[in-house]
């Protein structure tokens, strides 16, 4: 049974109960969502992930005996055979530890007041193969840390980027979702992810945060 014909399975981790209770309790009051597992700490939220194999992992940035960014790498980072969907939720709107779980292999992050809605949305979308960025932290965290840990620059795209893929690379880079680019730039949402599989291609990425972090990175977009 695929994730489609059931409730999405997300489990849970942050070293703070009072944390994971708040967040069980908004997921399991969205439809379509269930939380299966908590954990408070990043190396039990990693055997959680392994045995449960979850359509979504929610990790804290911070946690103790392992932190989100090894827990992301260790089950969704390149040369993970069958990766999960992670997305990071931090207090912090300027981390870097947010920046290096993305390149962990995290396919969204979110603050903790996001608020439910958005958290639905960034489950909904990592579920689906997506991954969505608040948009309130998008452009500053990325810009902020666009060579963090780099030694040469970003490549460049192995086609060169038509017009309409440019502007749907800026409006990924500011954290719109499908939705939202197609009702700005007037398209159907089947065209807008036929833009965002060819940018994927393109650009060598797997997800769109990582196009997101390349338009900053590449200075295609600034703030």
């Amino acid at each position: 049974m695929s994730a489609q014909d059931r409730d999405i399975q997300v489990i849970v981790a942050d070293d703070q109960e009072i944390a994971r209770t708040g967040l069980r309790m908004i997921l399991d009051a969205q439809p379509g969502i269930e939380v299966v597992g908590e954990a408070g700490d990043g190396r039990r939220a990693v055997e959680l992930a392994q045995r449960l194999r979850p359509d979504v992992c929610l990790f804290d940035i911070r946690m103790p005996r392992l932190d989100g960014i090894e827990a992301t790498r260790r089950v969704a980072g390149p040369g993970v055979a069958d990766p999960l969907a992670v997305v990071v939720i931090t207090t912090f709107d300027l981390d870097e530890y947010v920046y290096a779980a993305l390149r962990a292999g995290a396919r969204g992050f979110l603050l903790k007041d996001a608020g439910p809605d958005l958290l639905a949305q960034a489950v909904r979308a990592a579920a689906d193969g997506d991954a969505l960025i608040a948009p309130n932290i998008t452009a500053r965290l990325l810009q902020t840390f666009a060579f963090s840990g780099r030694a040469t620059p970003p490549a460049q795209p192995r086609e060169a980027l038509t017009g309409r893929e440019e502007e749907i690379l800026a409006t990924v880079a500011r954290g719109r979702t499908n939705n939202e680019i197609a009702d700005e730039l007037h398209i159907s949402l089947s065209t807008v992810k036929s833009h965002i599989a060819s940018l994927m291609l393109k650009l060598g990425v797997r997800n769109r945060v990582e196009i997101a972090m390349w338009a900053y990175e590449t200075k295609r977009v600034r703030l």
